[in-house]
């Protein structure tokens, strides 16, 4: 087992590489699968002395509800910012928030803040040295309390358990 492990150091993350691999090229030739296969296994395994620690998902039935999740968040989001947008008479709230985190854990942080990024109309700008606090820029915030509550229970809270942090 610990040969595979040198091997293969990260192999959900292989697995995905592999996936948008094929997705990316919109085939399933077999040269595409090959190829892709042998990349996803060489640039995790080249790249594996620069992560932090292995990627341990405590719940994976719960990953998959929190993609969907974000997915869903994403589209709604989407359709909110072109409401915005388009409606020259609604005035913007922007604003920053300074958003306090419950996880100081690399990934977990990470992914809180790609996130917020990826759901539009908010973006994630910095944490600060002692991950304890993550800068936020909201288009339109009406209510910063009510905004930090919502990242917290919708995503923050999701992601901590997920990753069991």
């Amino acid at each position: 087992m610990n040969v595979l492990k040198r091997l293969v150091p990260h192999p959900i993350f292989s697995l995905l590489l592999w996936i948008v691999w094929l997705l990316l090229n919109n085939t399933i030739a077999m040269g595409h699968v090959v190829l892709g296969a042998v990349v996803a296994l060489i640039l995790p395994w080249a790249t594996a002395k620069f992560w932090a620690d292995r990627l341990h998902v405590h719940k994976p039935g719960l990953a998959l509800r929190f993609l969907l999740l974000v997915l869903w968040d994403i589209t709604v989001a989407n359709i909110q910012v072109a409401k915005l947008i388009m409606n020259p008479m609604r005035k913007l709230r922007p604003a920053f928030i300074e958003y306090p985190l419950d996880t100081d854990h690399d990934f977990a942080v990470t992914v809180l803040a790609a996130t917020i990024s990826l759901t539009p109309g908010t973006v994630s700008i910095d944490v600060n040295s002692d991950r304890s606090v993550l800068l936020i820029h909201g288009l339109d915030i009406e209510d910063e309390a009510a905004t930090i509550a919502e990242i917290k229970n919708r995503y923050e809270k999701p992601i901590r358990e997920i990753f069991g942090c």
